[in-house]
């Protein structure tokens, strides 16, 4: 009973880091006038529509306040395995400095 908690207490520690990189994903395509739904789907085309990125951008838990440099962007999506995301944010930060 007790290894059962300890997996539940995990995955909702999981949830809940993902629920924060997501947020934190869709401040940074805020801070760069950026649509967060459309570069996810340049990343990942041929899934379905994400919706825990829907559930954030529609909430009004925003953290609007805080900006998020690229560098911190990139290490977060790698570090949950986001690596086509990471790719298609690199990308966009390139044409950015290009203005």
């Amino acid at each position: 009973m007790e290894f059962r908690n300890i997996d539940e207490q995990i995955i909702q520690k999981y949830k809940e880091d993902e629920t924060l990189m997501i947020r934190l994903f869709v401040q940074w395509c805020s801070n760069n006038e950026l649509d967060p739904i459309a570069l996810y789907k340049k990343a990942y085309p041929y899934q379905m529509e994400n919706a825990a990125l829907q559930e954030v951008i529609e909430s009004d838990e925003g953290i609007d306040e805080l900006h998020i440099d690229n560098e911190t962007m990139l290490d977060v999506l790698q570090l949950f395995g986001n690596e086509d995301l990471a790719f298609v944010v690199a990308d966009e930060i390139e044409r950015l400095s290009r203005k």
